[in-house]
């Protein structure tokens, strides 16, 4: 039994030939894999042995060659197959063992376009889809973490169909998210990162129980580790609309930096949120905005929760708390409720992977974009159309109110004072109409909104929305501009001495 060795990983990989030499099988191996190999003492046959042919053109040609491809491809179990190779001299492969080139490593040290394209591997794949192709008569590995399984397997003979067909299936998604990355980094530099194609890959990171409904499936796949990176499963196992809601609260939560920010998210959209003076503090304010709609609720914690906050939060039912990190004394409290689940970070504050694209399932296809991006000096340098000016503590509330608008279903309208949510209204199909629900919930949770921030994340259209933020006591108001009916709102907030302010920018979420 012969294996050709080939890697660019080269973890494990004498162990890996030892292993294999141990049991009987013949080592073949190019370049700087033969030179360690060669080096640890390994009984290795160098490849142009092989092929009979050497490496040529700065090794861009070593393994295209039809001993190594026709060793690997023909098909033990037919007789022409096996006649044609003894004629022509072809000795079998019976495993391969390929990772390939660091593109990925490469792109993201430089940005010199011919040492990238000296990383583009083309031997390797070949090898790679040639052993998984006849995965019958071939082990093909492709993952470091699969050498000791595969020498089991060999050694106590249980690589049988399914084990070879896994490896295969492994092989095939090896070599897609390869070429995948290949292909949208260079649509990235040259087309804007908007090709003929768009491929978008993931790794599973985990199987969530089922999908948004019980009668479908779902998992989490994510972008170079960077969902398991930042999500640490400490209590519970996430559902798929667990991670979803935590995905919004998180966006909210973050975007405040280093401070004490909470976010309560109920479905996707916020029904709470509070900057105050401490953590506990935040949170009591934030469950004030609608503490009916926070039952069975996620938290966002923009910090670590201590025990104080803990308590606080185990007087009603929460169904996912996702804090930067918990204390000890936390998590014991926390253990009382057996259905709460925690996930965190291991950060001081919470942190985004921030993707720089964003792409949406419609029937036939998916929508792809750039990721909307909040600005940090959207407020600041938003443009004063009103005759009032406002305070630098309206600014504040008002940059509040803009974040949270922005990170919430359209048509939104939300409403802020002293760095607390005092309502929101979204998803609705008319601006008046959010506006005016915001406002009625308000009452209903017994809150005044007088002396309130008011933020929307696209135009008014008519002056509508201003007067009936006017009779509700709103000082300040913060939207993009945009309408033809621009003058009429502004000429409404001067009416009513409110100070107007447009960002130019909107924040459709749909």
């Amino acid at each position: 039994m012969r294996a050709l060795l080939s890697v660019s990983d080269k973890a494990g990989i004498v162990e890996f030939a030892q292993g294999l030499e141990e049991l009987g099988w013949e080592i073949v191996s190019t370049g700087g894999t033969y030179k360690k190999l060669n080096e640890a003492g390994v009984g290795v046959v160098e490849i142009d042995e092989i092929t009979k042919f050497p490496e040529c053109f700065e090794g861009r040609v070593k393994t295209l060659n039809p001993f190594v491809h026709g060793g690997i491809l023909y098909k033990r179990g037919d007789e022409a197959h096996i006649s044609q190779a003894k004629e022509l001299g072809v000795g079998g492969i019976e495993l391969v063992c390929v990772n390939l080139y660091p593109f990925k490593e490469t792109i993201e040290r430089t940005e010199d376009f011919d040492d990238i394209i000296e990383n583009i591997d083309i031997g390797g794949p070949a090898m790679v889809r040639s052993a998984a192709k006849n995965f019958n008569d071939v082990l093909i590995v492709t993952n470091v973490n699969d050498y000791t399984t595969v020498l089991q397997a060999i050694s106590d003979s249980s690589d049988n169909l399914k084990f070879r067909r896994d490896l295969m299936i492994k092989a095939f998604e090896h070599t897609a998210s390869y070429d995948s990355m290949i292909a949208n980094y260079m649509n990235n530099r040259f087309n804007n990162g908007f090709g003929e194609y768009q491929f978008i890959t993931g790794k599973k990171s985990f199987q969530t129980r089922y999908g948004e409904n019980p009668h479908q499936q779902g998992a989490v796949y994510e972008f170079d580790e960077h969902f398991s990176k930042h999500f640490k499963q400490v209590k519970g196992e996430a559902s798929f609309n667990n991670v979803n809601d935590v995905n919004g609260a998180i966006k909210i939560t973050s975007s405040f930096g280093d401070r004490e920010a909470i976010c309560i998210v109920k479905h996707g959209n916020p029904c709470g949120f509070a900057i105050k003076g401490s953590l506990l503090e935040s949170y009591v304010e934030a469950l004030k905005c609608d503490p009916v709609s926070a039952f069975g609720g996620v938290v966002a914690v923009n910090g670590i929760v201590d025990a104080a906050l803990a308590r606080k939060m185990n007087e009603i039912f929460l169904e996912v708390v996702m804090a930067a990190d918990f204390t000890d004394e936390a998590l014991e409290i926390f253990e009382k409720k057996k259905r709460l689940k925690l996930f965190s970070q291991g950060r001081q504050r919470l942190f985004m992977s921030k993707d720089s694209y964003d792409f949406k399932h419609v029937d036939g296809g998916f929508l792809y974009q750039n990721t909307d991006i909040i600005r940090e000096d959207e407020v600041s340098s938003a443009e004063k159309k009103s005759t009032n000016t406002a305070s630098s503590l309206e600014m504040r509330d008002l940059e509040i109110a803009w974040k949270l608008a922005a990170f919430t279903k359209s048509n939104s309208v939300v409403y802020v004072k002293d760095s607390v949510m005092m309502a929101v209204g979204m998803g609705m199909t008319s601006r008046v109409d959010a506006a005016q629900c915001a406002l009625k919930k308000a009452k209903e949770m017994g809150l005044d909104v007088t002396g309130s921030a008011m933020a929307s994340e696209a135009f008014f259209p008519f002056r509508d929305s201003i007067d009936a933020a006017a009779n509700a006591g709103i000082k300040t108001i913060i939207e993009p501009g945009g309408s033809m009916r621009d003058e009429e709102v502004i000429e409404a907030a001067d009416e009513h001495g409110i100070s107007l302010y447009f960002t130019g920018t909107r924040h459709f979420l749909h």
